[in-house]
């Protein structure tokens, strides 16, 4: 199943997406369970948030696989959502 995480930065918290993205992306990279992912971007192309579109048997699965982003251990993100998504093109 299809799971689209979408998380919103806390306001001003840009220094710590920074510190964080390296090991973040190399956690994404880690695991099989994510199809896509990408930063969500403000007007002016600043990086406010995330967008992952994760490839899981479960909502656990998805809920763990947030809880373990070192963004989430970094108390970046003001919110995340976890739904489920249904790829219909792509």
């Amino acid at each position: 199943m299809f799971v689209a995480l979408v998380a919103h930065d806390k306001p001003g918290a840009l220094s710590v997406r920074q510190e964080n993205r390296p090991a973040h992306l190399e956690y994404l990279k880690s695991t099989d369970h994510v199809a896509q992912a990408g930063p969500l971007l403000d007007a002016d192309g600043g990086m406010i948030g995330s967008l992952i579109i994760l490839d899981v048997a479960d909502m656990a699965t998805a809920q763990n696989w947030a809880d373990n982003d070192p963004y989430a251990k970094a108390g970046l993100f003001q919110s995340v959502t976890l739904t489920h998504w249904n790829r219909v093109i792509g």
